[in-house]
């Protein structure tokens, strides 16, 4: 079956603290668009609606704009920015780098995200 849907419409939005989620549900899969605002930090601003000490969502994206701190509850950590795809394993904790939004595209991770 051909699909063919809209951030702009999405199916589903979510806020949370410094940023919000757009997410749309195509074929078998869920696509989010999130935005993390600067000050976004997933300890302060997701970690109340999740319940958990870090961050238990598998991820992978694209970042379209801005840069994201990524650190592993074992103390790996990598940046991402523009350009950059990537995969994020559950445990870790995350936070906008700079003074601008950070934009990602998720493909894996966002049935659950941010979810009350």
């Amino acid at each position: 079956m051909l699909e063919a849907k809209s951030f702009s419409q999405p199916d589903e939005s979510r806020e949370f603290g410094h940023g919000n989620l757009k997410i749309v549900k195509i074929g078998s899969g869920t696509i989010g668009l999130t935005t993390f605002e600067p000050g976004w930090k997933w300890s302060i601003d997701v970690k109340p609606i999740a319940g958990t000490d870090s961050c238990q969502v598998d991820h992978a994206g694209y970042v379209i704009s801005g840069r994201m701190k990524i650190v592993l509850n074992d103390g790996t950590e990598a940046e991402v920015g523009p350009g950059n795809v990537f995969t994020v394993p559950p445990g870790h904790d995350a936070w906008t780098v700079g003074d601008e939004a950070c934009v990602v595209v998720d493909w894996a991770g966002n049935a659950a995200y941010a979810k009350r």
